[in-house]
């Protein structure tokens, strides 16, 4: 008779600690996706900034070119970092 409600306990104990960890599990997820949405929007806002600057006082392929050459040491930076870190 104890047999019984020990596998009933047991089983509704191990359903409860699913349901934490697949609810732990989407809220990080979503989180996760809020910080990259607001990185994205971070990045592209403060680009149009800089743009907008360096195009008053360069002509708009120069700040392009500047703009790109920003994003294209920080990507490298990000790279080596990344790298660095899963050795």
């Amino acid at each position: 008779m104890i047999g019984p409600l020990l596998r009933v306990a047991a089983s509704a104990a191990a359903a409860r600690s699913l349901r934490l960890a697949a609810h732990d599990a989407a809220r990080s997820a979503l989180l996760t996706l809020g910080d990259a949405a607001a990185v994205t929007v971070g990045a592209v806002c403060l680009t149009a900034a800089a743009f907008i600057l360096l195009e008053r006082h360069l002509d708009s392929a120069a700040a392009w070119a500047i703009l790109g050459a920003f994003w294209g040491f920080g990507g490298l930076f990000y790279f080596a970092v990344a790298r660095r870190r899963r050795v």
